[in-house]
């Protein structure tokens, strides 16, 4: 009996060690890449004391909130692997923070793996006390980052017209408005650079902040618990959609507490609507915020998506 405690206590210290060092090496790698300023001048920007805060809560989720200073970070793949596609990735966190690692980190390691060059988005987070219009400053973020990647696609060795942009709960719904908003320009782009992703993936999304499907918190940060009905419907990506928003994956589980599943459904539905190639996958359980791994499945969902890019040719 004393052996086996003393084997189960040497089992739990080796995962917390192995947690630790998973840990230590998505920082330090993240560190090895090129971590560039967004904007020289950060646009209806409020100056303001407000510090960065990283924390660490449960095994291998590492969250940054105030974020005022948007970046991407740049995560290319061997120049031999290198297949000109390129995705900008959109970390959840309810609007409030941004789980930078399991959505942001991994995800853009699992993509260099495949080919895909891949930045991550550290997008302002809305606060009236940093901006002049917190609802517009999100997307101001992925437009310039959209932007970015297509201006040194010569240098990052990018196909432009393989630009995709993917997002992770309230990250999914600054996707989805990067992907039905891009007609409405919120940042200095005088070159006209097409700031239209060429394809959507979407992970457990908040789309709708109408009142059956909303994800509260999203919804009263981004446009304020009093919002007009039709802010709701301009901040409600499902009833965005036009013949001109990009094809989508989408991800979901029945089993979602947080965002419920519809939100996922109603933007198919709605891509379906227009004649928009779409791909939805419902699993009916793994919860949500799994990032890459959804324990319930045994084929991890990001290879049904890899097999999605190549059918149409993005990959």
């Amino acid at each position: 009996m004393v052996q086996q405690n003393q084997l189960t206590n040497y089992r739990m210290k080796k995962n917390i060690v192995a947690s630790f060092i998973c840990i230590a090496c998505a920082i330090s790698a993240t560190h090895a890449q090129t971590v560039l300023p967004l904007y020289k001048t950060i646009p209806g920007s409020i100056p303001s004391d407000m510090v960065e805060k990283r924390d660490t809560v449960k095994p291998l989720r590492i969250r940054i909130s105030n974020v005022s200073q948007p970046t991407l970070t740049v995560f290319l793949p061997p120049g031999n692997t290198a297949t000109g596609t390129a995705i900008v990735i959109c970390p959840g966190g309810g609007y409030s923070n941004l789980v930078i690692n399991q959505e942001g980190w991994d995800i853009a390691a699992e993509l260099n793996k495949h080919g895909i060059a891949a930045f991550v988005l550290k997008y302002r987070l809305p606060d009236n006390k940093i901006m002049t219009n917190k609802e517009t400053g999100p997307l101001q973020d992925a437009q310039q980052a959209i932007k970015m990647v297509r201006e040194n696609a010569t240098q990052w060795h990018i196909d432009t017209s393989k630009v995709g942009i993917i997002g992770f709960s309230a990250g999914g719904h600054l996707a989805a408005t990067a992907s039905t908003k891009f007609t409405r320009q919120t940042i200095d782009n005088p070159a006209h650079i097409n700031l239209r992703p060429d394809f959507t993936i979407l992970a457990y999304p908040v789309i709708s902040f109408t009142d059956s499907l909303l994800h509260k918190g999203s919804r009263n940060r981004l446009v304020g618990e009093l919002a007009p009905p039709e802010k709701i419907i301009e901040y409600s990506a499902e009833k965005q959609v036009t013949a001109a928003t990009p094809p989508a994956f989408i991800m979901h589980c029945g089993d979602d507490k947080v965002v419920p599943v519809g939100n996922s459904i109603e933007y198919y539905k709605a891509l379906q609507q227009h004649s928009i190639k779409a791909e939805l996958h419902i699993y009916p359980s793994g919860g949500h915020g799994f990032g890459l791994h959804n324990p319930s499945i045994s084929t991890p969902w990001i290879d049904r998506c890899f097999s999605w890019m190549q059918e149409n040719k993005w990959l």
